[in-house]
């Protein structure tokens, strides 16, 4: 591993670094079932499966997790409601001190079946609950005037959608916007996408979801283009080779992936918009949040589930002992 990274952790433990920008996280929290296959089963088809475990899931919960974990403050907008999953929700987010500012009620959440084949791959079953009935009153206590906004694109793909983009055209131009398209991306309007493909918006795709937007394998044209259209960091991240960013025509580039032996994929790409918010709100340069999001990204995959961020510390020793 590059001492580079090594170097940048220790700084951030050992230097007066304080949090300088606010973070909101909007989106989803849903319990995850994880359960081992050898493969996907074919249309009519039936496969045996071993469950792992239960997990705290959902794109948004991972990032508010993934932040606390890394010291960073944020104020969570994850909607939990009523029934036997909200319940569990509570409880499991008790545990590991994650406070959802978004207490609601009229229905259950959701839930996910991730399916995970041998060589870690994951394939995701959502079962939606109240977490996707977006209402415009549930956004009435939160009037960010600077800071950063993340947002799920699995609720921006929902029915309801449209409250969050109406919101998000409300926010002054202070506030930085992180949209994580994710892999409905497929599914959701294009009109939708295109209105969220501009000024102000910070964007991270993997290459499944870049390929919907037009990727076809240069990773610089392709985040250059998307640079010119939003003024903003453009993220690719592509597993093993790395990740590439481009925050502007002289602040760009590769950073390379950790070498890591996979347990599963779930939560790879949460666990990086994670790391790079903090970076972010820490006032770190782009391609230094970049590089502490591979690591923290690298981190949660060589680990079951996607609830398994880690700290400073933690990220530390796991570079020691594969030095």
């Amino acid at each position: 591993m590059s001492q580079t990274h090594r170097e940048l952790l220790l700084t951030l433990t050992q230097g007066d670094w304080h949090q300088q920008s606010p973070v909101l996280v909007i989106g989803a929290a849903v319990m995850d079932m994880v359960a081992r296959a050898d493969t996907l089963p074919e249309r009519g088809g039936d496969i045996a499966a071993d469950v792992t475990g239960f997990h705290l899931g959902g794109c948004a919960l991972n990032i508010a997790l993934g932040l606390k974990q890394l010291g960073i403050h944020s104020l969570n907008l994850l909607p939990v409601g009523e029934g036997m999953w909200s319940d569990r929700l509570r409880k499991e987010m008790a545990a590991r001190e994650i406070v959802s500012d978004l207490q609601v009620k009229g229905a259950d959440n959701g839930w996910c079946l991730a399916l995970v084949e041998p060589d870690g791959e994951r394939t995701f079953i959502s079962v939606d609950g109240i977490e996707n009935q977006w209402q415009p009153g549930w956004l009435a206590q939160a009037t960010p005037q600077n800071g950063l906004v993340y947002v799920s694109g699995y609720q921006l793909g929902a029915k309801q959608g449209t409250v969050l983009t109406d919101w998000l055209d409300t926010l002054p131009d202070a506030v930085r916007v992180l949209v994580d398209f994710g892999p409905r991306l497929d599914v959701m309007p294009k009109e939708r996408v295109e209105h969220l493909i501009r000024p102000g918006v910070i964007l991270t795709l993997n290459q499944r979801e870049a390929a919907m937007l037009g990727f076809a394998g240069d990773a610089e044209s392709f985040c250059r283009q998307l640079h010119e259209k939003t003024h903003e960091l453009v993220v690719l991240r592509c597993s093993e080779q790395g990740s590439y960013y481009c925050g502007s025509a002289d602040d760009c580039g590769w950073i390379a992936a950790r070498k890591i032996t996979v347990a599963d994929s779930i939560g790879a790409g949460d666990s990086h918009c994670a790391g790079l918010l903090a970076g972010l709100s820490l006032g770190l340069t782009h391609w230094q949040s970049m590089m502490l999001a591979n690591c923290v990204a690298a981190y949660v995959v060589s680990k079951p589930g996607g609830d398994c961020a880690p700290t400073l510390s933690q990220l530390i020793s796991s570079l020691d002992s594969v030095s």
